[in-house]
């Protein structure tokens, strides 16, 4: 199977269809750093990942960072003590992220101190 390369000049064509500034800015700081996540996040919505709080459970180690390219969902629970990066996160997710001690980033703050997305792990 060959793999397919995407150019930054495609990202920046498909950010123009993006209308959220936040997203943009993000998508512009990662194409530098990280293309392959700002490929991802360059994506129409409906094909981001959208992962669900047992699939995070059942794929890191306690005291993992992780990043998912999407939304993180709250099917299931989280029982390990991890640091979730990502776009975004529903409410019922948040709250069981928070029961469950686990810590949940933004990716927009994220990048803000670890440009690089060093020691991050990403789940799709």
């Amino acid at each position: 199977m060959r793999k397919i390369v995407i150019s930054k000049t495609k990202i920046e064509n498909r950010m123009r269809q993006k209308s959220n500034p936040y997203l943009i800015n993000t998508i512009v700081q990662l194409k530098k750093t990280n293309p392959a996540i700002a490929k991802l996040l360059s994506l129409p919505k409906k094909k981001w990942a959208a992962v669900n709080l047992n699939q995070i459970d059942k794929s890191v180690k306690d005291g993992e960072k992780v990043f998912v390219p999407g939304k993180i969902l709250s099917s299931g629970e989280l029982t390990k003590k991890v640091k979730l990066v990502s776009w975004n996160i529903s409410e019922k997710a948040l709250e069981k992220v928070k029961a469950a001690k686990a810590e949940f980033i933004y990716l927009a703050d994220e990048i803000k101190t670890n440009k690089e997305l060093k020691g991050v792990t990403m789940l799709q």
